[in-house]
Parts: C-alpha cells; structure tokens; sequence
C-alpha cells in the first residue's frame, strides 16, 4: 500500500507563483507515488482572518480550481475542506490536553507569524495553538510522511512529540510518528525582494490576466548598483534574473545572463522579456482555470466525495482515541 501524505493551504486569498513553484508542483508529483490527503486549512485561516471571514468560503473554491488548474487529480488524490471533517477539532481538543505550554511559546514560526502578520490581531489563544490543531491534521488520518520546508520542520516534531505523548500517555499505539520529506524549493522571492506573501501585496497570481502581470513585473527590483543602461549587471542579485531560472529554459537564462553581465539588455526590456514568459507560462493553467470556473458544481463534488473519504478515515481514528482515553 501507498504511504499516506496529508498536506494543506490556509484560503487567505488568491494563490500566487509562490505556491505554485512551493507546493503545488511537489503535489503533483507525490500524488503518483503516495496516497495523498490535500486539505483547505479554513480553520487555520479563520485564526488570522476572524475579523474578515466573509471571504474564506470563495477563496476555498477558488484556491482548489487552481489547484486542479496547476495538475492536482481528483482521481488520484483526496480533496477536501478541513471544516468539514469535524474530527479535526475533536482530536484538536483531545491533543490539547496533554500538549504543555512552554511547547508552543518557544515554536519559532509562531514567533516568525506574530511579525508577518503584525496588521492583524493574532495574540489570541488558538493562533497559539495552531500547531496543535496542524499536528491533529496530519494524526488524524496518521500520515507517515510530511513534505515539508526546513522552516516547518519545528511544527513536525512538535507533531511526532504529541504522537509519542500520546501512545505513552493512554499506552495505546494509536498514533505513527510521521516522518519529514525535505522539499527543496526554488529561489522565488516577491516582487520587492521580501518573501512572496499576500499580507505583503508583492506577488504575481496565478489568475492575473496579462495587463497585470506586466504591469507588476514591472515594478520588481533588479540590481541596485546597475544605475544606467550601459552599466554591466549582476544577475545574481537581481530578482527578476532569478524569476528566469525558474520559469524560463537554460539557454534563455544563459542568454539573459550574458547579455546582462555585458550590458547589451536594459532592465526595462529584460522585464519586458520575462512578462512574455510568465504570461505564456500560466495561459494553459488559467485556460484550465476558466473551463472549471463556468461550471462550479464539478468542484462541489470533488469536494463532497473527498470529504466522505476524508470522514470514513477520521472517524476511525477518533474510535480509536475515544477508547483510548475513555470517552
């Protein structure tokens, strides 16, 4: 049997390059070797959102037609919004009671979340406890593996910490001890050199239509010493050179590089070029993303048979954590 892989998204928004070239071309790729769990983590983005929710329930149907847009096969793969599997909270609540405090104050990326989202008001109780409800996530269906980034590698041991307090505590084996998969991303900053985020408006989407791109790439940051046409650039630390290696092939970039180092291509008409990349490298995923958009209800269903298999898995597990803490 195929391994379990369970992994997620907050609907906060439209979805960006950032995700696509961060998750959702690893996704496609696991789902052909694993069997694979692809969550909308709307509990976890009500933790941030709570002042603004009216938008989280189209933001979920939008970020999953991108995410069948970018490659994700219903066929293959289990769709579904976390909501709707109530045994997400259930087994939140039961983690919670054996999972110490000092645990959660020293995680790093709670404090790395305090300063990215310091315009909204996050020091409530659940934004704490969100590793919790990630680590009931990823228990709930007992996934073995876990892709995930360097960055995210204090949230998993956190997780295999409450499996092992778990097992121990009840002395029942109900819970594996999930492993990490190191995925190695792409360089892919914003558009202003910070990390590409929507609190930070300083992304590319994956629905942008043409206008929009070029309109954003061009106002990306290039070589800050590069002040004139006919000065040599540093590909190297310009960000738009760095979309290059992403998006377009080898000889294009090696081309770009060259005429960059030798000042034969301005910034100006090098972002131009890479407009006409991103442009023609999204027009098959919004070509897919309209065809799905005129028909909803396709999405609906893809939705309701991922959370009845998402359900039959959850609600065996929690038979399981019932008995074994006596409830």
């Amino acid at each position: 049997m195929k391994k379990k892989i369970l992994s997620g998204m907050r609907p906060t928004g439209k979805l960006h390059l950032g995700h696509l070239v961060g998750a959702l071309k690893n996704w496609s790729k696991l789902q052909d070797e694993y069997d694979c769990l692809f969550m909308v983590a709307d509990w976890h983005a009500l933790m941030s959102e709570y002042k603004n929710p009216e938008n989280l329930k189209e933001y979920a149907l939008d970020n999953v037609i991108d995410w069948i847009s970018c490659g994700i096969d219903p066929e293959k793969s289990t769709l579904f919004i976390q909501s709707q599997v109530q045994e997400h909270l259930e087994l939140y609540m039961t983690l919670s009671c054996i999972t110490p405090l000092g645990l959660l104050e020293r995680c790093p990326t709670y404090k790395e979340q305090l300063r990215e989202l310091k315009t909204r008001e996050v020091n409530n109780y659940a934004f704490l406890g969100y590793p919790v409800l990630q680590a009931a996530d990823i228990l709930l269906y007992k996934a073995e593996v876990v892709p995930v980034g360097e960055d995210q590698l204090p949230h998993l041991e956190l997780t295999r910490e409450l499996s092992n307090r778990f097992n121990s505590n009840f002395k029942q084996q109900v819970f594996p001890e999930p492993q990490a998969m190191l995925t190695q991303f792409p360089r892919l900053l914003g558009l202003d050199g910070r990390k590409m985020s929507k609190s930070y408006d300083n992304y590319i989407g994956l629905s942008d239509d043409s206008d929009i791109i070029f309109a954003k790439v061009k106002t990306m940051i290039t070589d800050p010493k590069r002040i004139r046409k006919t000065d040599p650039g540093d590909p190297e630390v310009c960000n738009v050179h760095s979309y290059y290696k992403v998006f377009s092939d080898q000889q294009m970039c090696a081309t770009v590089e060259k005429q960059c180092q030798n000042a034969e291509i301005g910034c100006t008409d090098c972002k131009k070029r890479l407009g006409d990349i991103l442009v023609k490298f999204l027009e098959p995923i919004q070509a897919k993303r309209k065809e799905l958009l005129n028909d909803k209800k396709i999405i609906l269903k893809i939705l309701e048979t991922g959370q009845e298999k998402a359900a039959t898995i959850a609600g065996a597990t929690m038979k399981q954590v019932r008995q074994a803490v006596g409830l």
